[in-house]
């Protein structure tokens, strides 16, 4: 079984991954890992702070010559502007300064600061910070290695941003490259003009605007997860990791909330055999049935709330007085959906490959890809593909 765990605060000297599970042979590539964490930092409406930041790699463990070792990996990500933060967070005594005694809606704050008894929220936003998804990223980059290995590719785009909505569909493979290509990683090119459009009035106005992503996985086969435990299911699985994201405040499996509202005669993919091979009519599920991949295209779409540090801040109370106040004012971004999508494949590609880790074993690349081309092939005999 994969797992992993990340360590560090936003303003810290760095961010640390650490992966356990991973299989001998993959071939970690530096530059790949650190096109990955270029990709989360990109998209039309981010800040400043993504122009300054810089991630600079340094691996500590399990890698060597540039192959998995089957030992943990471990990965540090400094921050570059640690210099100036150095003060602020030192670990080591001094005071502080630079509190933040008036805590933001929409964040982590007054939840935190009530929770670890605290009068100062930088104890708490530090690490509750979307900067920790840059370590999640590390995780993300190494299981879509081992997914690679077993021709299982996952890609993501913006369906909406605001109430502009793309009407492209489901992206494939193919489509990966157009993706990146456009400011704000939207299929539609008339839709994708419009959101820019609808970030510059935000920025105008010193709002900030939410959107939609869907994340998309392409080969997986039937029979990841499991129907026998409730922790055991695909779609719990993802939703739950999804979920984790900062700022995500809805996840859908498929057409999820819009086959809700169907009957049940509309609602479900019918299983047909053409030439020979078992066939669906459509992908309503979203590649998930009982709790198992079935075989189609998986599809996840995250619902991303408006960024909560306004540049016109919201109403508080300062926490040190007890007086209203208005939210302190950090470097924000007016949209970071385009970014969202991205950490949102980071963390499916964790979840598959966790599962195909549990279901095919394997200390080896080649032991993997064994075992998933046995399966592949008891699979196709069944199922006439």
């Amino acid at each position: 079984m994969l797992r992993f765990l990340t360590a560090g605060e936003s303003h810290g000297p760095g961010l640390v991954t650490i992966v356990e599970g991973l299989p001998r042979g993959l071939q970690f590539d530096p530059d790949g890992l650190q096109a990955e964490l270029e990709r989360r930092r990109a998209g039309y409406g981010r800040g400043a702070r993504m122009s300054i930041e810089a991630d600079e790699l340094e691996v500590l463990g399990g890698v060597r010559h540039g192959t998995t070792l089957g030992s943990p990996v471990s990965v540090l990500i400094r921050n570059t502007e640690w210099p100036k933060w150095e003060k602020v967070m030192s670990p080591t005594g001094g005071e502080a300064g630079n509190e933040v005694t008036r805590p933001r809606p929409g964040h982590a704050d007054l939840a935190g600061m009530l929770k670890y008894d605290t009068d100062d929220a930088r104890d708490v936003l530090e690490r509750a910070s979307a900067r920790e998804t840059a370590a999640r990223t590390v995780a993300g980059y190494l299981a879509r290695l081992m997914l690679a290995s077993c021709d299982i590719e996952i890609l993501s785009h913006v369906v909406a941003i605001g109430d502009v909505r793309s009407s492209a569909g489901v992206p494939g493979p193919e489509d990966a490259k157009r993706i990146e290509q456009d400011p704000v990683r939207c299929l539609d090119p008339v839709a994708s003009a419009a959101m820019r459009a609808l970030i510059d009035e935000a920025k105008e106005s010193k709002d900030t605007l939410g959107g939609i992503v869907e994340i998309v996985a392409h080969g997986a086969p039937i029979g990841l997860g499991s129907h026998v435990h409730y922790d055991r299911r695909l779609d719990y699985l993802l939703a739950g990791a999804v979920m984790s994201i900062p700022a995500i405040k809805g996840v859908e499996i498929g057409d999820g909330f819009e086959t809700a509202m169907r009957p049940g005669s509309e609602a479900h993919d019918e299983i047909l055999r053409t030439d020979g091979v078992l066939t669906r009519a459509t992908n309503r599920a979203g590649g998930i049935e009982g709790g198992m991949s079935n075989g189609q295209t998986i599809l996840v779409r995250a619902a991303m709330k408006p960024i909560s540090t306004l540049m016109r801040p919201l109403r508080t109370v300062d926490m040190t007085t007890g007086e209203p106040d208005q939210a302190v004012r950090e470097r924000s971004d007016v949209c970071a959906v385009p970014a969202a999508a991205v950490v949102g494949e980071q963390m499916v590609a964790f979840v598959l490959a966790s599962e195909v880790s549990r279901k095919f074993g394997g200390d080896t690349v080649g032991d993997l890809q064994t075992a998933v081309t046995a399966y592949r092939k008891r699979l196709a005999e069944r199922t006439g593909g």
